[in-house]
């Protein structure tokens, strides 16, 4: 049985070695078998008795078939215009990671009503399917679903020593990119270890406690483009390019909390303004 946690603290049952997930994170308590199709189980565990229906209609996933680096693999989810103005919520869903729920992000006035698009790089820790599950205004759930070759993401070796990486920690960088069609294409990258709890320090030969983004809200004048609750399955150094809708006031605001409380901020005007 795949159980979810969205709030509480889950110890990793697929090593040899147990060790704890930070408070709240999402953890799959069940190191599945490579052929076992967990998904009805986990969609159970994420939405209930809720149905969820494979719609390219309504939402449109891109990814690579055989990733190039399994903790950088990228997700491009497409909305159309013709669906956007009723979608709510986005929820990424890598089946076999140790946390599936990537990630959910609700959307805001400020997301716009024309095409939707959300970017993003994530940790893949076996061969499994990548879910992008949107809620429409009226409840109802559509997905689009791709399988990916990967293994490994998720007990990558950090980048940097931890020292030097949560002392870079929150540094963001905002770029304001096209403006078309009604819609402006923004960039996000904040610095951050997103330790998964299940990487060595290769130093000392211990794991690192698990230290990740857990809340970015993004908005425009005020107004929310999108809110994301996210986990371990996140890349390092998140780096996040979506669109949203233009108005009076262009300044974006970004705020970060990761999951020992410390608190992240940055803005970008556009140029002239």
């Amino acid at each position: 049985m795949i159980h979810v946690d969205r709030t509480g603290v889950k110890v990793v049952a697929a090593l040899a070695m147990a060790f704890a997930i930070a408070a709240g994170g999402w953890f799959s308590a069940n190191a599945a078998d490579a052929d076992e199709d967990i998904w009805p189980a986990l969609q159970k565990d994420l939405f209930g008795d809720r149905t969820v229906v494979e719609d390219p209609s309504t939402v449109v996933l891109e990814a690579p078939y055989r990733a190039e680096d399994a903790a950088l693999v990228p997700l491009l989810v497409r909305i159309p215009a013709s669906a956007a103005a009723s979608v709510t919520k986005l929820s990424l869903v890598i089946d076999k990671n140790p946390a599936p729920l990537v990630a959910d992000f609700t959307f805001g006035p400020a997301a716009g009503k024309g095409e939707r698009t959300l970017e993003t790089r994530v940790r893949v820790d076996m061969y499994s399917n990548v879910r992008a599950i949107v809620e429409t205004a009226d409840g109802k759930l559509h997905m689009a679903t791709k399988f990916v070759k990967a293994a490994g993401g998720c007990s990558a070796p950090a980048l940097k020593d931890t020292d030097a990486a949560l002392a870079d920690a929150g540094k963001m960088q905002i770029k304001l990119l096209a403006d078309g069609g009604g819609q402006r294409e923004a960039q996000l990258r904040i610095r951050h270890p997103q330790y998964s709890g299940l990487q060595l320090n290769q130093a000392t030969g211990y794991y690192i406690p698990a230290k990740f983004l857990r809340v970015i809200d993004v908005q425009r004048g005020g107004d929310r483009v999108f809110r994301m609750e996210g986990g371990i399955s996140l890349s390092e150094n998140p780096n996040i390019r979506f669109t949203y809708a233009g108005g009076g006031d262009e300044t974006l605001k970004v705020v970060a909390e990761d999951t020992d409380g410390r608190t992240f901020t940055g803005s970008a005007t556009p140029k002239g303004s």
